[in-house]
């Protein structure tokens, strides 16, 4: 695992994006490993600055989101495919049907569940997959407790995700308290993780989560494991990582991060 911190949250955004939008020239085929939430609308605002710019094609890639809502239609303002569609792929030349999420309302979920995943290895796999962390430590809807080989499913919400979540909703009581999510297994199978956070109230849960030891409390601490994870912090969600002079040290000393210091 590799830990970036960056002065501020424009600049650990701007990290997140340009680090995107090179794996997509580097790999016009790419599959995408996609998240939502209002960490992620900075870094897509981003990656649409520069695709406007002409500074990215996604015509030939492919992308898979790692959760959507049980219940919730696709153009339902609420559901992470209106979510999907708003923020990036009506805003990219990324064909409709290369995007994929979980079917809200599928009739049988063990069975979209084996689909999606399905779906996934039929693509060769994510390249690379870009993550938030809930403040319980959560990735994806991987709650306190899931199996840290865990694979894409139906489960329920904890309270806590269901009271950060649910003033998104014009009526709070219509969040639903279910979703598809991929596992944690899942997400580990990607070529290569992001996981980007901001802002003082992650410290603690980044600091357990990357320095902490391995937890199925903690889905995200599984990321410790992974081959190729970075995580990319401002100053504020790094506050209570013990290690920051050498993640500093690293960032300013290895080759491969040399044309991204001045971002």
């Amino acid at each position: 695992m590799q830990v970036i911190i960056r002065p501020t949250t424009e600049s650990a955004v701007a990290l997140t994006a340009k680090l995107i939008t090179d794996a997509v020239n580097e790999n016009p085929g790419i599959v995408l490993g996609l998240a939502t939430g209002r960490t992620m609308e900075a870094v897509y605002a981003d990656i649409v600055k520069a695709y406007k710019n002409k500074e990215v094609d996604f015509s030939a890639c492919k992308s898979f989101n790692l959760d959507e809502y049980i219940g919730l239609a696709g153009d339902d303002k609420n559901s992470y495919r209106y979510y999907m569609n708003y923020h990036l792929f009506d805003k990219i030349n990324i064909k409709k049907q290369n995007t994929y999420l979980p079917n809200g309302l599928a009739a049988d979920e063990k069975e979209e569940s084996a689909r999606y995943e399905w779906a996934i290895k039929a693509a060769g796999g994510v390249d690379i997959q870009l993550l938030g962390i809930g403040e319980d430590g959560h990735i994806g809807f991987n709650e306190p407790l899931s199996s840290l080989a865990s694979r894409t499913r139906a489960k329920a919400l904890t309270p806590e995700t269901y009271q950060q979540n649910s003033p998104l909703f014009d009526n709070p009581e219509d969040m639903p308290k279910r979703a598809f999510t991929m596992g944690v297994g899942t997400i580990l199978d990607a070529k290569r993780v992001i996981m980007l956070v901001t802002g003082a109230k992650k410290a603690d849960i980044v600091a357990k989560a990357v320095e902490g030891p391995v937890t199925s409390m903690i889905s995200a601490s599984a990321l410790q494991l992974h081959r190729n994870a970075i995580v990319i912090v401002d100053e504020a969600a790094a506050a209570k990582l013990q290690g920051k002079e050498y993640y500093n040290w690293i960032f300013d000393n290895e080759p491969e991060w040399e044309a991204y210091r001045n971002i």
